[in-house]
């Protein structure tokens, strides 16, 4: 990696920019939209060499993934959807109804689930069974009922951690006709209210593109993840670290802001070293030569710089993370201390893994199972607060212009 200063990493364009194929994923879209199953069919053959007539994955092939998942598999994926389910149960119970009365008017909120939700599985360089855990889990603790996983070319692995997570429906269905199956609905694939889940670029621009006719969590570009050390630190574990994200995609963004030079050589070192015995070698060694090494005057132009940046994970491998922990806005998930590998949030923590990228940290968070409520507003009033509110409205009508408010509000008025 790259070793620049601060000054040289804000003057070099970091764009968050990620060009979309969108007119081919409109054609596909469009295609599914009018076809339904035939198209998705043809584009499943085209693009993902599948060629089953029927997509949906049977309760007997589910059985059979049980059987022909490896053991040791089996049983990390049950120990990390008990973690996850833990977590969005805890995220559940904050989100709650409530009403207050005051002077003869109730007003409150009902936390309504979705009724039906579509959760997008990755299946491409690296298939995610992970990420079936991370989307299915949440939408069964906010009390979704109807939950379909799509993921192409699925494997017994994903078939089986979607059904221990709790789908309802699983299709063996990727890509943009996945997207555009879930958002208008075909014969075979149910219509659905949300589509979230991580995928590639034409997944994020399908979701970008039906985002309106479904609601959607967020567009997901490459992973990043910035790591803020000082001379403390273990550069082994920072370039493991790294490479960790780095073999996810070439375009993984992949940073290390630091006040000590010498930490810095000695990251660099470690992953020459650690990258030749790496099998994922040339993806993450594509990754690391666009990303840098940025040498700080202190730790907390490092959280500046993490809250310019906005990254998808931020790790603090620091000696006093209380010091600057509290100065850090924007990231996804937050790692601190020298054990809180980011790798243990992707897989079994109970946080959540399917994180906002491309700056957008700034204003949203993660998958949580607030993403698969909505929050609804209520009032019931009796006559005599509905007395006390009128001139209020009114007033409030007049100055806006709106006769038919002020009409409304004065009728009240009257009774």
């Amino acid at each position: 990696m790259k070793i620049i200063t601060l000054s040289e990493f804000y003057e070099k364009k970091h764009s968050h920019d990620n060009p979309l194929p969108m007119e081919i994923v409109r054609r596909i879209l469009d295609d599914v939209k009018e076809k339904g199953d035939s198209a998705v069919l043809a584009y499943s053959k085209k693009f993902d060499g599948a060629f089953e007539k029927d997509f949906e994955i049977t309760e007997g092939q589910v059985k059979a993934a049980f059987h022909q998942a490896d053991p040791a598999a089996l049983k990390a994926l049950k120990t990390a959807a008990l973690n996850i389910t833990r977590f969005s149960k805890l995220q559940a119970a904050q989100l709650k109804s409530f009403s207050v009365t005051k002077k003869g008017c109730t007003i409150g909120q009902k936390v309504i689930p979705l009724a039906r939700v579509g959760c997008y599985v990755p299946g491409g360089r690296y298939p995610l069974p992970s990420s079936a855990l991370m989307s299915i889990i949440p939408a069964k603790a906010a009390g979704v009922r109807e939950i379909i996983a799509c993921s192409p070319n699925i494997n017994p692995v994903t078939i089986a951690a979607a059904s221990l997570a709790g789908a309802t429906r699983i299709f063996s269905i990727g890509g943009a006709q996945a997207i555009g199956a879930m958002a208008y609905g075909t014969k075979t694939v149910p219509k659905v209210d949300k589509i979230v889940g991580p995928g590639n670029r034409f997944v994020a621009a399908a979701k970008k593109e039906v985002y309106g006719v479904v609601g959607i969590d967020f567009i997901a570009g490459p992973t990043e993840l910035l790591i803020i050390a000082d001379s403390t630190a273990n550069p082994g574990l920072i370039a493991a670290d790294l490479l960790a994200q780095a073999e996810h995609d070439s375009e993984a963004r992949v940073f290390l802001a630091t006040d000590s030079r010498k930490l810095a050589d000695e990251v660099n070192l470690e992953l020459e070293r650690q990258l030749r015995s790496l099998a994922t070698n040339p993806v993450a060694g594509a990754s690391l030569r666009h990303g840098n090494i940025v040498i700080v005057n202190n730790l907390h132009q490092a959280a500046s710089l993490a809250n310019e940046i906005a990254p998808e994970h931020v790790e603090l491998q620091v000696k006093n993370p209380d010091d600057i922990s509290p100065a850090l806005r924007n990231y996804g998930s937050l790692f601190i201390g020298m054990s809180a590998a980011e790798v243990f949030g992707d897989y079994c923590a109970g946080i959540n893994h399917i994180l906002p990228t491309g700056g957008s940290s700034r204003y949203t968070g993660g998958l949580s199972v607030r993403d698969f409520v909505k929050i609804v507003t209520f009032m019931d009033c009796q006559e005599k607060a509905t007395r006390e509110m009128v001139d209020t409205a009114i007033t409030l009508a007049r100055i806006e212009g709106l006769e038919g408010h002020r009409k409304a509000a004065e009728l009240r008025g009257r009774r």
